[in-house]
């Protein structure tokens, strides 16, 4: 069957590998771990990155590596709640999604694994391997449609070939088994082979995967899954935001503010830049927190999110209640309008 739906998937731990080459190890400690887990030491490995990140707890690559090591040993529990933490940590990194992915996808749960490719692909859009990954979902999801269709209409001819053909093509790209998470001489190296199919098959599974989604999926799911999603997705900009803005990173701050920005006092845009750029910068040190949000969507390209703003800085802290209005642009959730106090 799929490699996709294997519990045990070599597809999730050759995909692992990739995403960890996108992360350099920057520390000798954490070189060391990756020895440990290029050799199968897991248990070790898992000892002494709890130690590292005791005394480096927000590392990025750390609870990453982490996360790896705890997929390896069949955690996928535990391997979900750490790149669930480190995703919502740093919202801008796309592997954490990837990884989150494949977990979904080893227990089946593809319509999750779904709204997580697309999150990594809205963060890194040239993520060669997240797209190949949503792909290979869509595939699964189209057999099951058609599965479905089959268990209503035995005779559907159409529906049978189409299904004969996914099959071949899945059966035609199974991933090599690899013996660890980095079985290379170095994380760099690591490749994803794979066979592809020929371009005319593959457009066809693509078009019949299209046609299986929307005609085996009854109006008010496809609706509910599709708010779902882009509930999530408005949640990750707003982390994304919040996280842009503890980092004092003012360029990537204000890209998240729509051109038809209302500007709290009415300003001129440009006289309204250089205040938070200002504001952003002059502190040493600034941390964010978002509370207890709250997604309410507004039709297909509008939402409202409340929560509970915890600001820090060297020199100011303040609690307050904050609204974000939000519109969809191209693709992209930015803020059209910002209310303090509820």
């Amino acid at each position: 069957m799929n490699y996709i739906a294997r519990p045990t998937a070599r597809f999730a731990v050759l995909i692992f590998a990739l995403a960890f080459s996108a992360l350099p190890l920057r520390a000798d400690e954490l070189q060391d771990i990756d020895g440990l887990v290029k050799h199968g030491q897991h248990a070790k490995a898992l000892e002494r990155v709890n130690r590292y990140l005791v005394q480096n707890p927000r590392d990025p690559k750390g609870r990453f590596i982490k996360g790896l090591i705890l997929a390896e040993q069949n955690k996928g529990a535990d391997a979900i709640e750490v790149f669930t933490a480190l995703s919502r940590d740093y919202p801008e990194l796309p592997e954490p999604y990837n990884n989150l992915a494949v977990l979904y996808a080893a227990q089946g749960q593809y319509e999750k694994a779904r709204q997580q490719l697309e999150m990594s692909i809205r963060t890194h859009p040239s993520y060669a391997t997240a797209y190949e990954n949503l792909g290979d979902v869509y595939t699964k999801l189209a057999s099951q449609a058609y599965d479905k269709a089959l268990q209503f209409d035995s005779s559907n001819s159409a529906a049978k070939n189409k299904l004969s053909l996914i099959r071949d093509l899945m059966s035609s790209n199974r991933v090599p088994r690899a013996s660890s998470a980095s079985s290379e001489t170095s994380l760099e190296a690591v490749q994803r082979p794979a066979a592809k199919a020929s371009t005319a098959k593959s457009t066809e599974v693509k078009q019949a995967a299209g046609q299986a989604k929307s005609a085996a999926t009854k109006p008010a799911e496809k609706q509910a899954r599709t708010q779902e999603g882009d509930s999530e997705a408005v949640l990750q900009t707003v982390l994304a935001w919040a996280s842009t803005w503890s980092k004092q990173n003012v360029e990537s701050y204000l890209a998240f503010y729509a051109q038809d920005f209302k500007t709290p006092k009415g300003e001129a845009r440009p006289q309204w830049e250089a205040a938070r750029s200002q504001r952003i910068s002059s502190p040493r040190k600034i941390e964010v927190a978002i509370e207890s949000p709250k997604v309410v969507l507004r039709g297909e390209n509008g939402a409202v999110v409340s929560f509970r703003q915890v600001y820090r800085s060297d020199s100011l802290k303040v609690n307050s209640n904050k609204t974000l209005i939000m519109v969809r642009s191209e693709g992209r959730w930015l803020i059209r309008q910002e209310r303090a106090g509820g």
